[in-house]
């Protein structure tokens, strides 16, 4: 039988499970998801059907257009938890066109709703399609197919009863990865239990959870700074940065985008050293690990809070003075506080402001590096395929008429281009659906020719 030691210590296990559960459904900064445009509708082959007009035109209408995939900000948004729960966005395809020159109906568009600041990536490359920040607020991301043509669009004076239509082009399709950077002017960052939520709680209308181990912090959170009289700025608890956070150790992985848009990084530090930590070591360590991660975050100002001060005994040399020495030759200012008693912070608040104040303003917003256009190019111009009253087998429309009028057929080049147009287009396996047999002639326009495979 069981103890009782054993089962408190399995619904401990188990409640810490739970706990971690609920916590990635609360929050999430990046998901997967598959996109999906709308198909065109098809143009539709009609003609006139009137009293005493026995040859009318055709009058086959437009197939309506598909839907977009547009993503748009949505305020009230800022975490990408649906996004785990809901994989697939597809948009409906357009209407087909129909009799009587009527027009199909274009499909509505999808609108996917994202918090300010997510990143939408293609997924395969890993690079920028758009960014949801700053003055973008609503983006196209995949256009809907176009409605094909009906057959009243072919008639010409050779051919004056087209019996095809233009299909609907295909909608495009793309897995995209979705991350969501947190914009905050400032990020706070370092090891574990330094003290950085306390900071954050002290200054900012933010509340985060505070204890006394390591990994309280299990999601980055923000909080405006309001010195009064309309200064201010916005700072980020930065979670889970330890050595080595830059390959995946502990939480730096999941939680280093969002460092990506602060301007300033305030380090702090442990400067009593309660467990241990040196501080310089740990600001060297830290450094490291954002170079390790993206080379250009060390270029952005940086500040050392270092904090515990009210801890630091009397005798013996001082911890702040030593980090003094260590880097403010490099220009990174140095300020005791107390996060606990909000000795020294008012004082760090000011200098970050004002060192804010001397950096460009404008926000940080990745460029595109990804052209969706791209995707799925190519002609989708109708053609048919018919057997006559003579046995040939006919193939005729726009791109066959387009294939033929750039293609030299009596050089070898030109022939091998031919037959693979034939194979590629699916001109091939039409011809075995209407029932084509070796040495039955196919005719294209002024071109006939026998089939053999």
């Amino acid at each position: 039988m069981a103890s009782y030691e054993t089962y408190e210590a399995f619904f401990h296990i188990d409640a810490e499970i739970y706990s971690e559960r609920l916590r990635c459904f609360m929050f999430a900064d990046h998901a997967k998801i598959f996109i999906k445009s709308g198909k065109g509708g098809d143009g539709h082959v009609s003609f006139r059907r009137e009293l005493y007009v026995p040859c009318g035109g055709p009058d086959g209408g437009d197939g309506g257009n598909g839907g977009d995939i547009i993503f748009e900000v949505d305020e009230g948004l800022n975490t990408l938890t649906d996004f785990r729960q809901i994989h697939r966005y597809i948009a409906k395809n357009g209407e087909p066109g129909g009799k009587k020159r009527c027009h199909g109906a274009s499909a509505d568009n999808l609108v996917i709703k994202v918090p300010e600041g997510t990143v939408i990536k293609d997924f395969e490359t890993g690079k920028v399609i758009a960014d949801m920040s700053g003055e973008n607020r609503r983006e196209t991301i995949l256009k809907g197919g176009k409605g094909g043509w009906g057959n009243m669009h072919f008639a010409t004076p050779t051919m004056q009863a087209p019996k095809y239509a233009q299909p609907g082009k295909d909608g495009q399709e793309l897995w995209v990865q979705l991350e969501l950077k947190v914009i905050a002017d400032v990020g706070l960052v370092g090891f574990p239990n330094v003290g950085k939520s306390t900071l954050l709680s002290r200054v900012s209308n933010a509340r985060p959870k505070i204890a006394n181990y390591h990994f309280t912090t299990l999601d980055p959170h923000l909080g405006v700074v309001d010195l009064g009289e309309g200064a201010g700025f916005v700072m980020a608890d930065i979670p889970g940065l330890i050595e080595g956070a830059s390959q995946g150790v502990g939480l730096g992985h999941d939680f280093l985008r969002h460092i990506e848009r602060t301007k300033v990084l305030v380090h702090v530090v442990d400067a009593a050293s309660t467990e241990g930590r040196d501080p310089v070591e740990d600001i060297r360590t830290i450094n490291q690990e954002l170079g390790a991660y993206d080379a250009e975050l060390l270029k952005r100002p940086q500040v050392i809070a270092a904090n515990k001060t009210d801890v630091i005994y009397a005798d013996g040399d001082d911890p702040v003075e030593r980090i003094r020495q260590e880097f403010e030759a490099d220009g990174i200012q140095v300020y005791p506080i107390s996060a606990v008693s909000g000795k020294g912070v008012k004082e760090l608040l000011y200098g970050v402001y004002h060192l804010l104040q001397t950096l460009d303003q404008t926000p940080v917003v990745f460029e595109k590096e990804f052209d969706v256009s791209l995707l799925n190019a190519g002609s989708n111009l109708p053609y048919t395929v018919e057997q006559n009253e003579e046995g040939e087998f006919v193939v005729e429309g726009p791109r066959i008429e387009k294939m033929l009028g750039y293609t030299n057929l009596d050089s070898e080049k030109g022939f091998l281009f031919f037959q693979n147009f034939l194979k590629t287009s699916g001109i091939l396996e039409d011809l075995e659906k209407a029932g084509i047999q070796e040495g039955d002639t196919v005719r294209m326009y002024g071109l006939a020719f026998d089939y053999y495979k």
